[in-house]
Formats: C-alpha cells, sequence, structure tokens
C-alpha cells in the first residue's frame, strides 16, 4: 500500500514574510491528484505564501502556484512550473463506504522526515474542527487516530488500498505545543475535490 502511494507524495516548502522583515519557513505534504499533474495540499500549508517550492519522488523540485483555493474547506491545489518526466497520480477513494473502527493510514512529512508513514483506525464522522490558523470551523471531518504532526498536513488519509479517502488538516492539542495526542482530522476527498470541480473518486 505505502508502495502506491508514495510516488505520488509531495514535499511543500514555503516562505512568507515575517513580521520583522525575515521570511519564516515551513514545511507541509501534498499528493498529485491527475493526470495533469495537479497537487492537493491544505490550504493553510500555502497561504500567504511569498515562495512555494515541491519536491518530488524522484527528487526533483519545482515552484508552484496556487490555482485552485477552497478556503471553506482548508483546500487548495498547486501546479508545478516544472513536472518530473514521470510521475503517479493518487488514486481517490470513497470515504462514504468507510466506517467507524476501518484501518486508515497518513503519509507525508512530519517536521522534514520525508514519505512517514503512520497506521491507525477512523475515530468518527462528521467532526467540527476549528482552525488554530484562522477563525473558520470545518464542518463534515473525519477523525483518525494515526499519528499525524506538523509537515503532515495537506498530505493524504489513505485506506488499507492505497487510495486518498481525506486530506489531512489538523490535530487537536490541549496544550499550546504542536504535538500529536491521538486526535486528527481530515478533509473528505469527496468534499475536496467536488468543490475545486474535480470527480470525487
Amino acid at each position: 500500500m505505502y508502495q502506491i502511494i508514495q510516488p505520488s507524495i509531495v514535499l511543500i516548502q514555503t516562505e512568507i514574510a515575517g513580521t520583522k522583515g525575515d521570511d519564516e519557513k515551513s514545511l507541509g505534504t501534498g499528493v498529485i491528484i491527475d493526470d495533469q499533474g495537479d497537487i492537493m495540499t491544505s490550504l493553510h500549508v500555502v497561504d500567504k505564501a511569498t515562495k512555494i517550492t515541491v519536491t518530488f519522488a524522484d527528487g526533483s523540485q519545482s515552484e508552484a502556484v496556487v490555482a485552485i483555493a477552497q478556503a471553506e474547506n482548508d483546500i487548495a491545489v498547486l501546479q508545478a512550473t516544472v513536472l518530473p518526466q514521470l510521475f503517479v497520480p493518487a488514486t481517490l477513494g470513497n470515504p462514504g463506504a468507510m466506517q467507524v473502527g476501518d484501518e486508515v493510514y497518513v503519509v507525508g512529512n512530519p517536521y522534514g522526515l520525508y514519505s512517514s508513514m503512520s497506521a491507525g483506525v477512523i475515530s468518527g464522522f462528521n467532526r467540527s474542527f476549528h482552525s488554530p490558523e484562522s477563525d473558520r470551523v470545518i464542518e463534515g471531518m473525519i477523525q483518525f487516530d494515526a499519528a499525524a504532526n506538523p509537515g503532515n498536513s495537506g498530505g493524504p488519509l489513505l485506506n488499507r488500498n492505497g487510495y486518498v479517502i481525506g486530506i489531512v488538516t489538523g490535530i487537536v492539542n490541549p496544550t499550546d505545543e504542536s504535538f500529536f495526542v491521538g486526535i486528527g482530522f481530515a478533509v473528505p476527498i469527496g468534499t475536496a475535490a467536488g468543490g475545486l470541480g474535480l470527480p470525487p473518486y
């Protein structure tokens, strides 16, 4: 299953103008979703970025721009300036076919550790999540307990077949720190893709 999704995973590095005139850097994850090489991620990963750099599975890099933004669901689609010669779009799955307790997997770049994988189960559906990056409350989320940490945002939530059923958006933590305590949230892929005019799966 990991071998299926790994060629579709993208490391996203951004630069944002800091308040003191210096650039702040951050990391995130994206997943290639179609034959045109479009990259889906979380909007908060790239929001207000002055520069976006994507690294593909073959190690090649390119600058990228936000082509589509869906603020209400914290979803963005990036387009790279230069695509690798070969890339593999992920297969989109059907989260509606999943049940609480079903196995799920997260693949992304936590703390810059490229293409890391964690496993867990679906903990609930139709959750509400208050994004700490904005005042927005996102409805209809998938709750899961596979480990997700800073750098996983924008990456895929997968079923056991390696199909993308959601886009990892955030975690809940009772402290002011950003580490995983067992509660993560993902936007269902049908919501993310449908709102962007893409076929859901």
